[in-house]
């Protein structure tokens, strides 16, 4: 591979769609997703890429560059969905469940879904209905039953009527439930499907990397990529990264709703989260990579929002991180996203492992001299470097 100044890259669009579907077939809740991880990493193998696993499940892999700077960077993704843990056998037949990650039971009412018992030969389907399911029985109390885990149970799709059914099923409690995602790719391009956060990050991002290898591109510096299996539930990235990282960008769903600026077409840049404000010097370098190159790119800030970025940062990564998102429809519910706003985040993403790091001299060591940073053209400061004494007085 041969070293280059970036420019936007051929992208395998059939290949992100294939790869978007075949990932979103897999069900993947927090904490049962060995099957999706393998997935992943037969499909980096295919493209001549080694991967790695941790103790707790995180896949690692790279793309080497050059190593002059002595610092690297990582994209960061996750497999892991939302879903749901039997809670309890229930007296008639049913199933009462705990959520897998933050989501309303609101969408979880009328979802198809399999639950797994210990026996890997045995999955059993059901639904989520709520208490009050039938309207020929409850007439308008169906509409005053309130929204709660506790007012759902899942109807498993097995002649069962009591607790001693189920556990001749080899159903017991802790045994995941996942909610099957029903994926559609409409004719104008939507894609409709539960899980795409993040499932059509993961996929973007190996369409961005089989666009490097396909291109015969080596990255400015060596790029890794995370995929993490617990950022649903709040520690995905708070492990695995390597030490040389120097900037991290999260790629995740971006929120599209009243209020935002995401769109489902374009990709996104969160300049900030519930955790909040991601770096200034990274953000402001993807957004005019992004404008340099004609990529639609629009800014945006979440109030009830954590990704990757804030694990990692928690967890004591000694890096600048971002966020680069694709825009979602109703999030965590009845998800909604556009090829085209996948096809700027993917090539957004190439263009960004082609560019050196913000700071590259900065960067390659953990920390240095405060007169040498290179703050002055982005964040500006005394000409003259610190003073003695409180800033602005004489």
């Amino acid at each position: 591979m041969t070293a280059r100044k970036p420019e936007p890259l051929k992208l395998d669009l059939e290949y992100l769609r294939q790869v978007l579907v075949e990932l979103l077939e897999i069900p993947s809740p927090s904490g049962r997703t060995d099957h999706i991880q393998q997935y992943v990493g037969e499909r980096l193998s295919a493209l001549g890429i080694s991967s790695t696993l941790t103790r707790r499940g995180a896949l690692s892999a790279c793309l080497p560059g050059p190593r002059s700077t002595g610092a690297d960077r990582a994209v960061v993704v996750h497999t892991d969905t939302i879903g749901g843990m039997v809670k309890r056998l229930k007296e008639n037949g049913r199933l009462e469940i705990n959520p897998i990650g933050t989501h309303s039971a609101r969408f979880a009412e009328g979802a198809h879904v399999r639950v797994f018992t210990d026996d890997l030969d045995r999955v059993v389907t059901g639904q989520i209905l709520p208490l009050k399911a039938s309207g020929h029985r409850y007439n308008e109390a169906v509409d005053l039953q309130g929204v709660g885990w506790e007012l759902v149970e899942v109807r498993v799709d097995e002649p069962v009527t009591d607790e001693a059914g189920l556990r001749a099923l080899g159903i017991d409690t802790g045994d995941f439930v996942a909610l099957l995602p029903n994926p559609s790719i409409t004719p104008s391009g939507y894609v409709k499907s539960r899980h795409l956060d993040d499932k059509a990050g993961v996929a973007a991002v190996l369409t961005a990397f089989k666009a490097m290898v396909d291109a015969g591109v080596t990255p400015a510096v060596s790029a890794h990529l995370l995929v993490t299996v617990t950022e649903e539930i709040g520690h995905g990235a708070s492990h695995g990264l390597d030490p040389d990282v120097a900037e991290i960008v999260s790629v995740d769903a971006a929120v599209v709703a009243p209020g935002q600026q995401s769109r489902e077409n374009a990709a996104t840049l969160a300049m900030g989260d519930g955790v909040g404000p991601f770096d200034y010097h990274l953000t402001r370098n993807l957004a005019s990579i992004a404008k340099e190159h004609g990529v639609d790119l629009v800014r945006d800030v979440f109030d009830y929002y954590r990704s990757d970025a804030a694990s990692a940062v928690e967890a004591g990564a000694h890096a600048r991180v971002a966020l680069l998102g694709f825009g979602v429809d109703a999030t965590h519910g009845h998800e909604r996203t556009h090829l085209d706003g996948l096809h700027h985040l993917t090539q957004l993403l190439c263009l960004y492992l082609q560019s050196p790091l913000v700071f590259p001299e900065w960067d390659a060591e953990p920390e240095g001299d405060l007169a040498d940073f290179p703050s002055l053209a982005v964040q500006p400061a005394h000409i003259d470097g610190p003073r003695e004494g409180p800033i602005g007085v004489e």
